[in-house]
């Protein structure tokens, strides 16, 4: 045979011919190549991108851990005994320290650099006070003598602003910042000095006991307003009368001069003075408690004041150890105890609702894990700002403690040694700790402690709040009164963030998935590049709409129609497959011409028709079932039956399949065949029919059985009823998930491959057959991957959870109240917070969780779609 001429066959033809270049072209090889290294610096770069975030919210967050520092150390000598020292205090700026003796006398002095300022003391006439007393901002103050009188007075560290210009006259400079005229500090601030001086008030006596019978144990509380101060103080006297007085100041109107009167109520005590050490008021006057040497308290409940009442008496100390130390914690509602073994202690009231007290209350040990001290502890004193204190022991160890956490947040170093203390002073800042040694020591501690309230068991575990009757988990920010501590469970978020998921996936999975298949698998092509357009047309609506949309629209449609729309669970379903048997009883010709969109608008008519039945018949299910309203129905009135009917129904629906599978076998379905097609279409109606009777049937007689037992849905994942519920949100976040999950499942269902479906239907299954059990295992990679993105989705939504849920950060599983989630959180919270304080660096810490979680979800969610495509790939 000739060899062929392609030189004559181009001639022949008339036309020219282009060969395939064999060399690749350098624009190919130059854009393969970019394209490639493209991808890697690109993906790379994500990467990195991804753990610098993760790195930046571990470096914000790490510093909540941090349990504080000292930071600067000063000590001198004030050259004087400190002998008798009832009083220390600091001013804020620490340019100004004094301390107060029982005759009276104020040593004022610069706490930088120990010179002595003059300062004005209380005249008490020579006397010298045999008891003391002071407000636990230790400006208020009491002395009782020997008499059996009282003097209330005031005890405060002023702050003056003057001008910088004419500059004040015979100033010495003391250090840096501060300046002295020998009777009071000034600090050059912008525009003007600062003045800090000492000043006294001493009131006129009042007689509380008997001429000649001395006081030996008082305390002091002031309320009332600035204009009508109420003085309240409680006294004890060497023949053991223990008094309650209120000193009232009204102005006289005539003479312009201010009276004071005052009323006494005598409160019952049985035990000698001599083993009271301690008494405590707290500034309503409304309790006090006695405390002995031995740890025996009797608390009073004095809120009659003309008759006060023993409400309890409890015992704070083992036998054999002695009480030494007692004071209230900031807010007079925790005491804590100190004891001369080193330990410390926590209590507070407890509402118990037990008749073993007159008002119910019982005083409880709530925080006991304090790490023991050397010595006994001779002195407490609290913040004026959180639950930090600082506890001194007989050996002169000072440590700085939080009470919530029971951590011993710093042991100041340099302390004396056995000489001791005679006071020391948390700074009202809580920024320093000062000590007064009894040989005239001082030492001044600067401290740096910004987020004392937190560590891993506050922000993860139960704590117990006071006020609570036992540990929660509490998220709590900010609080009506400075008093109340803040209270940072991380729990409660995470737990409503998966509420909102778990809820919203409820719904989303069923409807986007089914609907994949329905498009993937039953439709035709032309119906389908219609619905799907629309479907991921509902992806671009921006959250925050959807939430606006569920809170003002959605969620008063809810609340006015509850009971149809939790019948429509059921009743909706229910529709669906009834119609679908109907449609069967169509002559073939007339459904085959109405596949595609008329058969779908004939499922939507069909939704229609189930919707408007549930609202039709709300009403009268509501009176039937539900006692006549079904939000009162959630608060516990009527019978718990009908709605665990209704939770009994899909479990009811899955017995009765397995049950009766046996029945519908091949041989029933052989049986079909031999019928006509409507013969057969109209006994799969009547099958239909027994079977959702029988299972219906199945629902009721349980739910009857399990309410005469004793269940009661309601408590659970029933509940009192709130307008901003997880419910609207699960509908609102189950809009935005669904076009995602429809579209990746629908995707993953029409990537399997052609032949896999001709062969299952060359074999004689049904496109249904096909479906369930060739088409979904090969897809199940994508179709998981698309649950995991709607999870994803759904953890991370914001705006709907702001707008719909009323974001009450409660730990609580009823559908029908509200919750907080980590994302809605942050957003809520951070525009409020302070830079690097507790609550910014706890919304990172929120943050963090976030990531991680995310992180762990998409993690396991690759495992597990790794091992389904491995599954895929064998078919």
């Amino acid at each position: 045979m000739a060899a062929f001429d392609t030189g004559s066959a181009r001639a022949a033809s008339g036309s020219i011919l282009y060969e395939r270049p064999k060399k690749t072209k350098s624009s190919v090889l130059f854009t393969d190549a970019f394209a490639k290294y493209g991808i890697s610096i690109g993906g790379t770069l994500v990467i990195f991108a991804v753990f610098t975030i993760m790195i930046f919210l571990v470096y914000v967050a790490s510093p909540l851990l941090d349990a504080g520092s000292v930071t600067g150390t000063k000590k001198y000598t004030l050259g004087v005994q400190a002998d008798g020292v009832v009083e220390t205090q600091i001013d804020e700026y620490q340019s100004l320290a004094l301390d107060l003796t029982l005759s009276g006398k104020v040593a004022a002095f610069h706490p930088g650099t120990g010179k002595k300022i003059e300062a004005p003391g209380f005249d008490l006439a020579g006397q010298s006070a045999t008891a003391f007393a002071s407000t636990l901002r230790g400006d208020d103050v009491l002395f009782g003598f020997a008499d059996g009188t009282v003097k209330t007075g005031r005890f405060v560290i002023r702050n003056d602003f003057v001008p910088l210009t004419p500059v004040p006259p015979g100033l010495s400079r003391l250090d840096e910042r501060d300046e002295t005229d020998g009777k009071a500090i000034y600090t050059k601030i912008i525009g003007q000095y600062r003045k800090v001086s000492v000043e006294t008030k001493l009131d006129a006596p009042v007689q509380i006991a008997d001429a000649g019978v001395a006081i030996v144990r008082a305390d002091y509380r002031v309320g009332g307003t600035l204009e009508r101060p109420l003085r309240t103080f409680v006294t004890l006297d060497a023949t053991g009368k223990l008094r309650l007085s209120q000193a009232a100041t009204r102005l006289n109107l005539e003479t312009g001069e201010p009276e004071t009167e005052v009323f006494n109520s005598a409160i019952p005590i049985t035990v000698p003075a001599e083993s009271v050490k301690k008494i405590l008021l707290n500034t309503p006057g409304d309790r006090v408690l006695v405390a002995q040497r031995d740890g025996t308290i009797f608390r009073y409940n004095t809120k009659d004041f003309s008759k006060p009442e023993l409400a309890e008496t409890f015992k704070v100390l083992p036998d054999g150890v002695e009480l030494t130390a007692l004071t209230y914690l900031n807010a007079e509602n925790s005491i804590v105890v100190g004891g001369s073994d080193g330990s410390v202690a926590i209590w507070f009231g407890v509402d118990r609702k037990t008749k073993d007290t007159t008002d119910g209350f019982v005083t409880t040990k709530v925080h006991a894990d304090f790490e023991k001290q050397p010595a006994a502890i001779t002195e407490i004193r609290v913040s004026q700002r959180t639950r930090m204190f600082t506890t001194s022991d007989a050996k002169g160890n000072v440590w700085l403690r939080h009470g919530t956490t029971e951590r011993t947040l710093l042991q100041m170093p340099g302390t004396p040694d056995a000489t001791g203390l005679v006071g020391t002073i948390l700074a009202p800042k809580d920024d320093a700790v000062l000590s007064l040694g009894r040989n005239g020591e001082v030492y001044l501690w600067a401290v740096r402690v910004p987020h004392p309230e937190t560590t891993l068991q506050s922000a993860f575990g139960k704590v117990w709040y006071e006020g609570y009757d036992e540990p929660q988990y509490v998220w709590q920010s900010t609080a009506s009164t400075d008093a109340a501590e803040p209270k940072l469970s991380l729990v409660p978020l995470i737990f409503g963030t998966f509420k909102a998921a778990i809820y919203s996936l409820m719904l989303a999975i069923p409807i986007a998935l089914l609907a994949a298949i329905y498009t993937s698998e039953f439709v035709h092509p032309r119906t389908r590049a219609v619905v799907k357009p629309v479907m991921e047309l509902m992806a671009t609506l921006p959250s925050v709409v959807v939430g606006f949309v569920a809170a003002l629209v959605l969620s008063p449609i809810v609340e006015n129609w509850i009971a149809a729309v939790v019948i429509a669970f059921a009743v909706i379903p229910l529709t669906l497959i009834t119609a679908s048997y109907v449609w069967q009883l169509l002559p073939s010709p007339v459904s085959n011409a109405l596949d595609g969109v008329p058969k779908l608008i004939a499922y939507f008519l069909a939704i229609g028709a189930a919707i408007w039945l549930s609202v039709l018949s709300g009403p009268y299910i509501e009176v039937m079932f539900f006692d006549g309203d079904f939000k009162k129905w959630t608060a516990g009135q009527g019978s718990g039956q009908p709605f665990l009917f209704l939770m009994l129904t899909p479990l009811s629906f899955l017995i009765t399949y397995l049950a009766l599978r046996p029945v519908f076998n091949a041989t029933y379905r052989l049986r079909l065949r031999d019928m006509t097609r409507f013969e057969a279409a109209v006994r799969e109606l009547l099958s239909w029919g027994l079977f959702a009777a029988l299972a219906l049937g199945l629902a009721w007689f349980a739910s009857v059985g399990m309410s005469q037992i004793g269940w009661d849905v309601r408590g659970g994942f029933v509940d009192t009823y709130v307008q901003r519920n997880a419910l609207v949100v699960a509908f609102a976040i189950a809009f935005a998930e669904i076009p995602i999950i429809y579209t990746i499942s629908e995707d993953a269902l029409s990537a399997v491959p052609a032949y896999l479906r001709s062969g299952s239907l060359a074999c004689g299954a049904s496109r249904w057959q096909t479906t369930s059990w060739i088409v979904l295992p090969t897809a199940a990679s994508g179709i998981f991957s698309a649950i995991m993105i709607g999870l994803g989705r759904a953890v991370g939504e914001t705006m709907i959870v702001v707008m719909a849920t009323g974001n009450t950060p409660i730990l609580d599983t009823n559908v029908f109240n509200g919750l907080r989630t980590l994302s809605a959180n942050i957003n809520v919270e951070l525009p409020e917070a302070v830079r690097d304080s507790t609550l910014y660096r706890t919304l990172f810490l929120c943050a963090l969780v976030l990531f991680v979680m995310t992180f762990v979800i998409n993690t396991i969610a690759e495992i597990v779609r790794q091992q389904y495509r491995k599954r895929a790939a064998q078919l």
